[in-house]
């Protein structure tokens, strides 16, 4: 099945095996200091030390946007541009207005 970018309803994105297999270690890792967490919020741990793990979560969940954002310009938008689809500008505009939220 071939994949045809000019569907607007479903795009997707070809990654490189390395890379998915990193973005899935972050997300691993990310899961579980969620865990970690939730476990803090039953065994009724100082409320302080629960935020600096949810501060740790937010710097690696930033970290992995950042990386993801990197790659989808240097893919995805690199791509579209070459291939004259100007739209993916305004796109670009929006994700990096909610990423910097």
């Amino acid at each position: 099945m071939t994949h045809d970018h000019s569907h607007h309803d479903h795009k997707s994105t070809h990654r490189d095996d390395p890379t998915v297999q990193d973005m899935l270690k972050r997300l691993n890792r990310l899961e579980g200091q969620i865990r970690g967490i939730k476990s803090m919020v039953e065994e009724d741990v100082y409320c302080d030390d629960i935020l600096t793990q949810v501060a740790a979560v937010k710097s690696a969940l930033d970290a992995f946007a950042n990386q993801l954002f990197a790659q989808h310009v240097k893919t995805c938008v690199v791509r579209d541009l070459k291939a004259g689809k100007d739209d993916i500008i305004d796109e670009l505009m929006v994700t990096v207005k909610r990423l910097s939220r």
